[in-house]
C-alpha cells in the first residue's frame, strides 16, 4: 500500500560517499515503515488477547476479575505512562526511546507468553504496557519529523492512523489463528520475532530527532497519573458486584480522583510538568484530545464486545471469531484512508463529527442483536459501519491535535494524543463492561449475555453521538482546520 506517492523523500545532508550513516537524512518511506510497524505492535496488543481469555483463564485459573485485568494492567499502564514517554522522547530523542520502547515491549511480551501465574501474565501485561507508552509517541514524533508539512504529511498520519486502527481490528483475527492452531502463549510470543526485527529496521534506518535541551522527567505526575486512572477503574469494575453506593466502591472511585487532582496540581505547580497545562489553552488541541478521550471511551471496546458475542453467544471459535471480523479489519483501515480526502474537501471538523455519527450509527444497529443474529445483520453490517467511523474520525483528531505543536513539544503533544484515546479506551472498558453484567443480571444463557452485550453497544451510540455534538460546537470553524493551514486556537 503506497501512500507517499507526491511527498518529496528527504536527500542526504551530505553527498560524499564517507558521510556515516548517522549524519544522513533517512527517506521518508523507511520512516514511514519503521513507525507504522512500531504502532501496529502497541495497538494489536490491546486486542489480540481477546479470543485467548478463556483459554487462558482455564490454564493459569484467573478469576473473572484478574481476566478483566489481562486488558486493564496494559491498557492503563500504556495511558498512564504515555505523556512521561512522549516528553522523554523530546528530551532525549524519539529514536533513542522508540529503541528502548520496543526492547521493554518485546521482553514483556517473551516473559508474557511464558508465564506460569496469573500474577506473572499481569505484570508482564503491565511491562508491555510500559514499553508501548515509551514507543507509541515517538513513532508519529518521527513520522511528523521526516514528512514536511502539508498534504503529504497528512497522508502519512493518515497512513499511520489506518496502519493503528488495523491492528486494533486484526487482532482478532491474529489472536484466534494462533490461539487455535498453536496455544494463547503465541498471542504474546508472536510478538517476539517481529520485535527484534522492526528493532534491527529502527538501528539502520531511523535518524535521531530530539529538542535538543535537557530537563528533568516529571516521574511524580507520572505516578499519579497512572495510579489515579487504575484506581478508578478498578472502583468502576466495583460496581458490578458491590452496587455504585458501597464502600468497596465509592473509595477507590474517590481516591482515584483524589490521585488525579493531585497530579493537576503538580503539572501546575512543578517547573517541568509532565503535562504542561498551558498546551490546553489552544482551543484546537483542547478540543481534539477531548474527542479523542470521549470517542475512544465507546470504540476501543469495540472488538471485545463484537469478540465475545461471536464466541459466548454464536458458538464461533476463537478463529471463526477472527474471520467474522475481517471485513471489519478492511473497513477501518479503508475509513482512516478515506479521511485525508474527506478533510481536503469538507475540512477536518466536519469529518471527525461525520466519523463520530457513522460509529454511533453501527453501535445503534449493533444494539439490536439478538441471540440467533444472522452473520449479515449481527455482525458484518454494523461492524463496518462502527469501524469505518472510527477510521474516520481518528484520522483528523490526531492532525488537528499536532498541527500547531511547537517543536520542543511534537512529543508531548503525540503522547497527549494516544494518552486521550487509549486513557478513554481504559475506563470505557472498565464502565460498558459494567453496564453490560448489569443487564445481564448474573445469568449465563445466551439470551441473558446478548442483553448485556446490547445494553453496552446502546450507551456507546449515545455517547458517540454526543461526542459529535461536542467536536461540532467545540473544534474550530473550517477555515481555520483545513489540512496545511495552522490551527487557530
Amino acid at each position: 500500500m503506497t501512500v507517499m506517492a507526491d511527498a518529496p523523500t528527504p536527500t542526504p545532508l551530505l553527498t560524499d560517499p564517507t558521510t556515516s550513516r548517522r549524519d544522513r537524512v533517512p527517506p521518508a518511506w523507511a520512516v514511514l515503515l519503521v513507525a507504522c510497524a512500531g504502532q501496529f505492535l502497541v495497538v494489536l496488543d490491546v486486542s489480540v488477547v481477546n479470543v485467548a481469555l478463556p483459554s487462558m483463564r482455564t490454564d493459569l485459573g484467573l478469576s473473572a476479575f484478574g481476566l478483566q485485568w489481562v486488558l486493564n494492567a496494559y491498557s492503563i499502564a500504556f495511558a498512564g505512562f504515555m505523556l512521561l514517554g512522549g516528553r522523554a522522547g523530546d528530551i532525549f530523542g524519539s529514536k533513542r526511546m522508540f529503541l528502548l520502547g520496543l526492547g521493554v515491549f518485546t521482553a514483556a511480551s517473551l516473559a508474557g507468553g511464558l508465564a506460569q501465574e496469573g500474577w506473572q501474565l499481569l505484570a508482564a501485561r503491565a511491562l508491555q504496557g510500559l514499553g508501548a507508552a515509551v514507543l507509541s509517541p515517538a513513532t508519529l514524533t518521527l513520522l511528523t519529523s521526516a514528512v514536511p508539512a502539508g498534504p503529504a504529511r497528512t497522508r502519512a498520519i493518515g497512513t499511520w492512523a489506518a496502519v493503528g486502527a488495523g491492528g486494533g481490528a486484526a487482532g482478532g483475527l491474529i489472536g484466534g489463528v494462533l490461539t487455535d492452531a498453536l496455544s494463547w502463549r503465541w498471542t504474546l510470543l508472536i510478538n517476539v520475532p517481529i520485535g527484534a526485527v522492526v528493532l534491527v529496521a529502527a538501528v539502520l534506518w531511523l535518524a535521531e530527532h530530539k529538542a535538543g535541551a535537557r530537563h528533568r522527567l516529571d516521574l511524580a505526575g507520572a505516578l499519579l497519573v497512572t495510579g489515579g486512572l487504575a484506581v478508578l477503574a478498578f472502583g468502576i469494575v466495583q460496581t458490578e458486584s458491590a452496587g455504585w453506593a458501597a464502600a468497596a466502591t465509592l473509595v477507590p472511585l474517590l481516591a482515584g480522583l483524589a490521585l488525579l487532582g493531585a497530579f493537576l496540581l503538580v503539572e501546575a505547580r512543578t517547573a517541568e510538568p509532565l503535562m504542561p497545562l498551558r498546551v490546553f489553552r489552544t482551543r484546537t488541541v483542547s478540543a481534539a484530545n477531548a474527542g479523542m478521550f470521549v470517542a475512544g471511551s465507546a470504540m476501543f471496546c469495540t472488538w471485545f464486545f463484537m469478540t465475545v458475542y461471536a464466541q459466548n453467544v454464536l458458538d464461533y471459535t476463537p478463529l471463526g471469531a477472527g474471520l467474522a471480523l475481517i471485513p471489519s479489519s478492511l473497513s477501518v483501515v479503508l475509513g482512516a484512508k478515506l479521511a485525508p480526502v474527506l478533510m481536503q474537501r469538507i475540512g477536518a471538523r466536519t469529518t471527525a463529527v461525520l466519523g463520530a455519527l457513522t460509529a454511533a450509527a453501527g453501535m445503534a444497529w449493533q444494539s439490536a442483536m439478538t441471540p440467533d443474529s444472522p452473520y449479515l445483520s449481527g455482525i458484518l453490517g454494523p461492524g463496518i459501519l462502527m469501524l469505518t467511523g472510527a477510521g474516520l474520525a481518528t484520522t483528523p483528531l490526531a492532525h488537528l491535535a499536532t498541527a500547531s505543536a511547537g517543536p520542543g513539544e511534537a512529543g508531548l503533544v503525540s503522547g497527549l494524543v494516544n494518552t486521550s484515546r487509549t486513557m478513554g479506551g481504559a475506563l470505557g472498558l472498565a464502565t460498558l463492561s459494567t453496564v453490560a453484567a448489569a443487564a445481564t443480571g448474573g445469568s449465563p444463557t445466551p439470551e441473558a449475555l446478548t442483553d448485556g452485550y446490547a445494553a453496552a453497544f446502546a450507551v456507546g451510540a449515545w455517547v458517540l453521538a454526543g461526542c459529535a455534538l461536542m467536536l461540532r460546537i467545540w473544534l474550530p470553524r473550517e477555515r481555520a482546520v483545513r489540512p496545511g493551514a495552522a490551527p487557530r486556537g
